[in-house]
């Protein structure tokens, strides 16, 4: 029998407990278990919530379509039998960004229980409709269905504020709904409480990801209120620093406080016909449901105004437990992770461990394992992005990626090794492990100035680790314990931020993950010498056995992630009729189209495609012109740069855009009945015409399109007339299940175009 050495069974053991550490956090950082129909009537019930789902969320429902008409007459009929009052605002929506105007006729379900002694008001919002290509069961009709369980749990006993239920309309298209009513309804504009429910995924917890500045006296609010609160204020931090928006954005900027939730896991089926009902995690809904059942309660019973607070608070779980301290503390702490650093530098060095200049050395090369790992799982995904294309398409958010996270995973240990390994003669353990903990004391220093909410994820474990050395050295007897002890924050913290950063940005975006491992490697480092083999070859094999495995893992991924029936690829197609020549095409977005879509494309040439139309590269192929009433468009009155149009669109046609050949700085739109609305544009589009301007869910009677373009001269505008289906087009056949539309949004468009000069 082989005797193991007492220093390598104690450094596995204590890599085996932090091991099982970062196991129980991910284990018990889930949704929460579905209640039945026979639940308790003031509780949240999951099975209570699906019979509204299956009632108005089978189908999608974008803007304008007759789905959304149906879903809203079931929403309303439901909150009105609820004892709410009950308006539907009809209004036009607007967003704008590089060189785009949006637009949209909006029908918002606003429903009002006046308060028995109001402090203010409690608004939940969420939108009921959904991306084209899919029934958003998800996102976000599960929302809308826990606001109407949550109404029939609250009862009939009066809460002290004011509740306002907002189920906009429009958010897929450029939050329009919600910008209409921050804009325009009297209930928008005088500001409150907010609670915004999201998905970005079919499960997972449902996690607080973003909230308004000044979020301490809400954080404590979550933190007390909800039975089981997940998120963490580095996700406040990060998400503030992403162009990203939810309904959240525009509600806040019109005065609301609030918070946003949103489960993000097996977010492969966002936006697809996968975000349907069999799809959808009920444990999710449930947790979506009980943590806007709670706050609803605790807030529609608070004097709001303890709600205001002058500072951000940090936040996380640790063990079940929310942890949370005031923004004050962030400078004090990161200041003193750096100190403790400094403190075990100096303690190693005292007792002969390690030199200034080899700590130096230690320290600045730190950043070569970092940087490979991030290089590593990029390389990952560029190979599994040219072996299949359809990766791409998807943004990196694959069906089953777990081998293909535990190659990147194992790369940047296979990083952090080689570095070590390399360098360990040279420069001797202690100043490698001492120099790396001052990488995460560096980036909580970073954080605190520039995302304080995430200066945690790397403050706690510097100093934790730090502190853990010094009482290794001070404590010998005890230095494996001292040492475990010291890295357990990290193992807490460190891999679950790598999870979850998988798992809302995808393998394309692999690198931000594989850099929370490798930083999470860096404070293992004091356990290296004692886990590793003591022969120099056998050290010298971990590395390359690491090469090997993740090799094999990502051999494995690619047999077991198969497209299939459940798991189906993505594909982009999209049939374009020239209304002036006669002639139509069908496009297709796809770097390489699977064999279905092949059937219609066949090369690039993109000439006789209408002006305008052309976007990236593109694949072509000639189709069979169908009758099709071609968008109207007519000069109003011009008056120097600014032009009025009148634009229609045929039967059918919900939608319409207008592509201009030179920038835009504003756009007005206006229809009868309703008040007009102007954003500015600044930019242009990228690899299109210059100028876009969209009208979603637009009316029979057409809209009036203002348009201001620097410039004299003659000005060609490509007005396209947008239809939903292909079934109507000779030769065509329906996807096979193995394949569902991609999230391009003229994807499954019928699409006739006619371009205009004026």
């Amino acid at each position: 029998m082989i005797e193991v050495p007492h220093r390598i069974r104690a450094g596995l053991a204590g890599l085996l407990g932090l091991a099982a550490v970062a196991f129980l956090v991910a284990a018990t950082g889930g949704a929460m278990r579905p209640l039945p129909a026979a639940a308790p009537s003031g509780e949240f019930s999951a099975e209570r919530a699906m019979r509204h789902l299956e009632r108005f969320a089978a189908e999608p429902r974008p803007i304008g379509s007759a789905a959304g008409e149906r879903a809203r007459n079931y929403l309303v009929e439901q909150l009105r039998a609820a004892g709410l009052r009950v308006e539907t605002q009809r209004a036009v929506g607007a967003n704008s960004s590089r060189g785009l105007a949006s637009f949209g006729q909006v029908h918002n379900v606003v429903a009002t229980r006046p308060g028995t002694d109001p402090t203010g008001t409690v608004l939940i919002a969420a939108h009921y409709d959904s991306a084209a290509m899919g029934p958003g069961a998800s996102d976000d009709a599960a929302a809308v269905a826990a606001m109407l369980e949550t109404v029939r749990a609250l009862g009939n006993a009066g809460l002290r504020n004011d509740l306002v239920l907002l189920m906009s309309d429009g958010e897929e298209d450029g939050v329009l709904g919600a910008e209409a009513f921050a804009r325009l309804h009297p209930l928008g504009r005088a500001g409150g409480v907010l609670l915004n429910f999201e998905a970005r995924g079919v499960a997972g917890p449902s996690m607080m990801f973003e909230t308004s500045e000044d979020n301490a006296g809400l954080v404590r609010t979550f933190a007390q209120a909800v039975p089981h609160p997940r998120g963490d204020s580095s996700m406040v931090a990060l998400y503030r620093l992403l162009p990203n928006n939810t309904d959240f954005t525009p509600l806040t900027k019109a005065g609301f406080t609030g918070m946003n939730f949103a489960y993000i896991e097996r977010s492969s089926r966002y936006h697809t016909a996968q975000d349907s009902l069999a799809q959808m995690d009920r444990g999710s809904l449930q947790h979506h449901g009980s943590t806007m059942l709670a706050l609803a309660r605790t807030l529609g019973d608070a004097d709001l105004a303890t709600m205001k607070a002058d500072h951000d608070a940090t936040y996380f779980r640790i063990f079940g437990v929310m942890v949370t301290y005031p923004q004050w503390l962030v400078w004090p702490l990161a200041v003193l992770s750096v100190a403790a650093v400094a403190a075990l530098a100096l303690a190693a060095r005292r007792r002969r461990l390690l030199s200034l200049p080899r700590l130096a050395v230690g320290t600045l090369s730190g950043i070569l394992p970092l940087l490979l790992s991030v290089v590593l799982a990029q390389v990952v995904w560029a190979l599994l992005a040219g072996v299949r294309p359809t990766y791409d398409v998807m943004g990196g958010l694959l069906h089953r990626p777990g081998p293909f996270q535990a190659a990147v995973a194992m790369l940047a240990g296979v990083s952090v090794l080689a570095w070590y390994l390399a360098l360990r003669r040279v420069v001797g353990p202690c100043a490698l492990a001492v120099g790396a903990l001052g990488w995460p004391a560096a980036l909580g220093v970073a954080c605190a100035a520039y995302a304080p909410g995430a200066a945690f994820v790397f403050t706690l474990p510097a100093l934790t680790c730090a502190l853990g050395g010094l009482g290794a050295l001070l404590l010998p007897r005890g230095r494996m314990a001292t040492l475990t002890a010291g890295t357990i924050v990290s193992a807490i913290l460190l891999p679950a931020l790598a999870r979850t950063v998988f798992a809302g940005m995808g393998l394309a975006l692999g690198g931000a993950a594989a850099l929370m491992v490798a930083l999470f490697l860096l404070t293992l480092l004091p356990f290296a010498e004692l886990a590793l083999p003591e022969r120099r070859r056998w050290r010298l094999a971990v590395p390359a056995v690491g090469v090997v495995l993740a090799g094999a893992l990502v051999a494995a991924g690619l047999a077991v992630d198969r497209f299939d029936a459940d798991n189906p690829g993505r594909t982009h197609l999209s049939y374009v009729v020239d209304a002036d020549g006669r002639k139509a095409h069908w496009v297709s977005a796809d770097t390489e189209p699977p064999a279905w879509t092949k059937r219609y494309v066949s090369g690039h040439d993109t000439a006789a495609l209408p002006p305008g139309y052309a976007r990236g590269t593109l694949w072509t192929g000639p189709a069979p012109a169908v009758r099709a009433a071609a968008p109207r468009l007519s000069l109003v009155s011009r008056s120097g740069d600014t032009l009025r149009l009148r634009v229609r669109v045929g039967r059918g046609a919900r939608s319409v855009t207008l592509r201009v050949e030179r920038p835009l700085t504003q756009a007005t739109a206006a229809v009868r009945g309703l008040t007009p609305v102007t954003v500015p544009v600044t930019g242009t589009r990228a690899r299109t015409w210059p100028g876009e301007v969209r009208f979603r869910g637009l009316p029979a009677e057409g809209a009036e399109i203002t348009l201001r373009v620097p410039g004299t001269g003659r000005l060609r505008v490509t007005a396209i007339a947008e239809t939903d289906g292909l079934r109507s087009v000779p030769g065509f056949t329906a996807m096979p299940p193995n394949l569902v539309a991609s999230t391009r949004e003229d994807g499954g468009l019928v699409a006739v175009t006619r371009t205009y000069t004026l």
